[in-house]
């Protein structure tokens, strides 16, 4: 099928870097936009941009007749959603076929297996790869049987949302005390924010490293990996730095792991970008399936650094069958890739959003070894309604030190005004000794050995 129009249904950062790409591979793009974003970067970047809405989301990028609308209008061929909004809604992806469209991006019947995460643990088992105890699901409103579920699991465990994704719908509990109060409150949230209050638990382990593997499948049973990527250091269980590859990891468990995402790939005819995260323990050298992403992730840039594969056009050459499928042995990973996530955020206030104008800002120039992701410029605001990811800063090295020493000093040229920002707690972490010195643990936000 040809494909010569684009529908990015996305907006920010990644619908700028979706762009990049089909600007690369001469197709023409269509952005959307709500009544917040009318001046927007990215709708200044693509070739025709229509309104879908007012601000809030569910009256625009999460409004499927709208944007469907916008497809036809503008006579785009195809859509990608990016990550976040609507990339991992199966009906989504089932009304852009039925409407004739090319949806870029897994089967749908594969995003609804793996969004829902008992569903995907129970793929990962039949694929024969490790999974954390856990217990089934408690609906909205039933949390009987709960307490038993967390005797036999035993604690620390956590309470997440069977839909969830994103750090979101996800609570850990020390003790029998605060259980019930903490799953009711997950199932508030999840109901709040996914549709679905259904939660479930799973083994919390304490000292532990949050890998994941970038695959790419071909449809067909095939695929290949891109390697893994450190995904450790969190804020309530959200990514704001990655590396790739996964460093001082055991070579016989980096191949386990990459073996086990591409068995997933296999069992479900997997198609297209996709992660599968694994948490390992760093007491026993296991690892655990957590989830996996079918979508293009917001650290894949760091893949795409040491790989030098453009995931992106992967994506739309799958999507169009013009894809060559390449051998496992033709894809190779140079030095090593750090990126930070630049937020318009408080960290002394446990990272809250600061919405605002950015009435100043200067980045370092971009060159072979450092790629800047950004959606905004200056004088753009960063507003309530969408996540306050400002830029991400890529920064490749011939090993994790070089790397290291590449993102502080771009840190050391970034100037952004007029919000609050990360900058100075990011420039404090890679300059802590101990992150320096080996990939930090998920409680590594916590310990405040930063400060």
């Amino acid at each position: 099928m040809s494909i010569n129009k684009i529908l990015i249904a996305n907006r920010g950062e990644i619908a700028c870097r979706l762009i990049r790409t089909c600007k690369a591979l001469g197709l023409a793009t269509v952005a959307v936009y709500s009544e917040a974003d009318g001046e927007a970067m990215h709708v200044a970047m693509a070739d025709e941009a229509i309104p879908i809405g007012p601000a809030p989301p569910a009256k625009s990028y999460l409004v499927h007749e709208n944007l469907l609308q916008a497809a036809q209008t503008s006579g785009a061929e195809a859509i990608h959603p990016g990550y976040g909004f609507l990339a991992e809604n199966p009906r989504f992806a089932e009304a852009v076929e039925a409407a004739g469209l090319t949806w870029i991006g897994p089967r749908a019947k594969t995003i609804e297996d793996m969004g829902d995460k008992e569903r995907a643990r129970d793929i990962a088992k039949g694929s024969h790869v490790p999974v954390l105890p856990g217990s089934p699901r408690f609906p909205m409103g039933d949390l009987s049987g709960i307490e038993h579920a967390a005797e036999v699991i035993g604690y620390p465990l956590l309470v997440k949302a069977a839909a969830g994704g994103g750090g979101i719908g996800m609570r850990m509990v020390e003790s029998a005390e605060g259980l019930l109060a903490q799953g009711e409150s997950t199932q508030t949230q999840a109901e709040r924010s996914f549709g679905d209050g259904t939660v479930y638990l799973e083994s919390f382990i304490p000292n532990a490293r949050h890998i994941e593997v970038q695959v790419f499948g071909f449809g067909d049973g095939g695929g290949v990996h891109l390697y893994d990527r450190d995904c450790s250091v969190q804020r309530r269980f959200q990514k704001i730095i990655e590396e790739a590859p996964a460093a001082s990891i055991p070579k016989r468990e980096c191949h386990a792991m990459r073996n086990a995402a591409l068995e997933l790939v296999a069992h479900g005819r997997y198609r297209g970008a996709g992660t599968v995260e694994f948490i390992y323990d760093c007491d026993t050298n296991r690892f655990y399936f957590l989830e996996m992403n079918t979508r293009i992730q917001v650290e894949h840039a760091v893949t795409e650094m040491i790989t030098g594969i453009d995931l992106v056009a992967w994506q739309i050459a799958l999507a169009a069958g013009s894809f060559e499928p390449p051998a496992q042995g033709d894809i190779k990973a140079n030095g090593t890739a750090i990126e930070c996530r630049i937020y318009a955020e408080r960290p002394e206030k446990n990272f809250l959003p600061s919405p605002g104008e950015i009435t100043h800002l200067r980045m370092p120039q971009a060159t072979d070894g450092l790629r800047i992701d950004t959606g905004v410029r200056e004088g753009d605001k960063i507003t309530p309604y969408y996540d306050p990811m400002i830029a991400k800063l890529i920064v490749a090295g011939e090993d994790r030190g070089a790397a290291i020493e590449g993102v502080v000093a771009a840190l050391d040229k970034t100037e952004i005004e007029g919000l609050s920002t990360n900058v100075e707690f990011l420039r404090a972490v890679f300059r802590d000794p101990i992150f320096r010195g080996s990939p930090p643990t998920t409680g590594y936000i916590e310990t405040g050995t930063y400060k």
